[in-house]
């Protein structure tokens, strides 16, 4: 009894702090969960994979209600770009028992990959500046303001390139939906890279996000029996307090910290996961 106490007490910590760091850079629990749960508990990687969509649903739960409250959400962003997400996850899922486990830690880790080289490259931008809106962000009314925690003033912002911020979203839900991550990188990635959006803008945004995407997908997750309860629960409640710690964090950083917290977290998640895909670990 005590092992497996000692077990789910292991679990739920790694968790918390999955969902701290997942709720600073918008990724979600699950894109440090399913290193956690294959490497560090021995776990099958389909089973994480089921796993690890329970986490990004609680992520997101824990975390959106105060990035909304706080005013870092945009709203209008994250519905639209969400329609395209969904349509991915449903695609991703269907897909997913298709697709050998090693090509899947291999995908998972480029992917990562992907997203660290652009931000990487403007780690000391805080806000983007001479953004000249697109006609589609100017008829739907894209652009927005936040907050600033230093001034107390709000910071004005535009958004553009909307058609290929879509693009790159649904290819954000069809890796939710095949790798149970969530997608927050790539979501991130649409809308610091694509749609210049503000970094704290895009990770509060993509949290509220991620939940949604991966809600599409866990239905079929558990009507496949790829989501143990025993494990998900004590995941769900630490990654549920995680997030909402690192919400309260995230208010009070600059977009240059955040970005210099995402940028080593997914380099090292990505160069674990892709050795493992290798069989090099």
């Amino acid at each position: 009894m005590f092992g497996v106490a000692s077990f789910l007490g292991a679990i739920f910590l790694a968790s918390a702090l999955a969902g701290l760091l997942g709720s600073l850079v918008g990724l979600g629990g699950g894109v440090l969960l399913i290193p956690l749960l294959t490497v560090g508990f021995g776990m099958d990687f389909r089973l994480a994979v089921g796993t690890s969509i329970v986490s990004v649903i609680a992520t997101s739960s824990g975390a959106a209600a105060a990035y909304l409250r706080d005013r870092l959400t945009n709203l209008r962003v994250g519905v639209l770009l969400e329609l395209a997400t969904t349509l991915g996850a449903i695609s991703g899922a269907l897909v997913a028992p298709h697709v050998r486990e090693g090509v899947l830690f291999v995908l998972f880790g480029l992917l990562l990959l992907l997203s660290v080289v652009p931000t990487a490259a403007r780690l000391g931008e805080e806000v983007p500046q001479g953004v000249v809106p697109d006609a589609l962000a100017e008829r739907l009314r894209l652009a927005s303001s936040y907050p600033d925690s230093a001034t107390g003033r709000p910071i004005p912002y535009q958004v553009t390139r909307v058609p290929l911020g879509m693009a790159m979203m649904y290819g954000a839900g069809v890796a939710s939906g095949l790798l149970g991550i969530g997608s927050g990188a790539l979501k991130v990635l649409a809308m610091d890279t694509a749609m210049r959006l503000p970094m704290k803008v895009s990770t509060a945004t993509s949290n509220f996000m991620i939940g949604v995407t991966a809600a599409a997908s866990a239905g079929i997750y558990f009507w496949r029996g790829e989501i143990p309860p025993l494990v998900a629960a004590p995941v769900a409640l630490g990654v549920l307090g995680g997030a909402t710690v690192g919400a309260k964090l995230l208010a009070q950083l600059s977009n240059r910290a955040v970005r210099g917290v995402f940028v080593p977290v997914l380099g090292l998640v990505a160069v674990e996961m892709i050795l493992r895909g290798l069989g090099r670990m």
